[in-house]
């Protein structure tokens, strides 16, 4: 296993949708133990393949409290989302030291293939449902920033690229 490094937030990479992924091969596999390790060593809940410049629909989670319970995914995607909302922090180590109040659906069904190459529909709820959007969101080619008025998010991105100059 590899530890990967992000992109920076200017990186058109992470502001366009990201290729299917064809199957759960050798590679994805890999690629997926990388992602884990990163999202570790962040440490993350939650990280897609194009923070670390993979375009591929790849993403890992793991809301648990004793980690080691990582769902890998391929291609997810949002089959239904609660009409309950839920507030959380999110944040990102492609824009770091900054980060949003943004309120999503409280829990979500997901379909994606899962490392057996088999498709499955999962609930994720709370904190595991948070991040399943959020990584959902980088796949499409989006961030938590995109969930903000253009104000607050100009604001942040200032905030981060000042950080990151001392």
């Amino acid at each position: 296993m590899t530890l990967r490094s992000y992109i920076p937030f200017e990186d058109k990479r992470l502001h366009t949708p990201a290729d299917p992924a064809e199957a759960v091969t050798e590679t994805v596999r890999m690629i997926w133990d990388d992602m884990i390790e990163t999202m570790d060593a962040m440490p993350g809940v939650g990280l897609a393949a194009p923070q670390i410049g993979i375009m591929m629909r790849l993403a890992v989670v793991d809301a648990s409290e004793k980690r080691g319970q990582a769902v890998r995914m391929a291609n997810p995607e949002i089959l239904h989302a609660s009409g309950q909302m839920r507030k959380h922090d999110e944040a990102s180590p492609n824009l770091p030291g900054v980060w949003a109040t943004i309120e999503r659906p409280r829990a979500v069904t997901v379909r994606f293939l899962n490392a057996d190459n088999v498709w499955e529909e999962r609930d994720f709820v709370g904190l595991w449902a948070t991040s399943v959007q959020h990584q959902i969101d980088h796949l499409n080619g989006k961030t938590y920033l995109d969930h903000l008025s253009p104000l607050r998010r100009k604001m942040l991105i200032q905030k981060s690229k000042k950080l990151h100059k001392r």
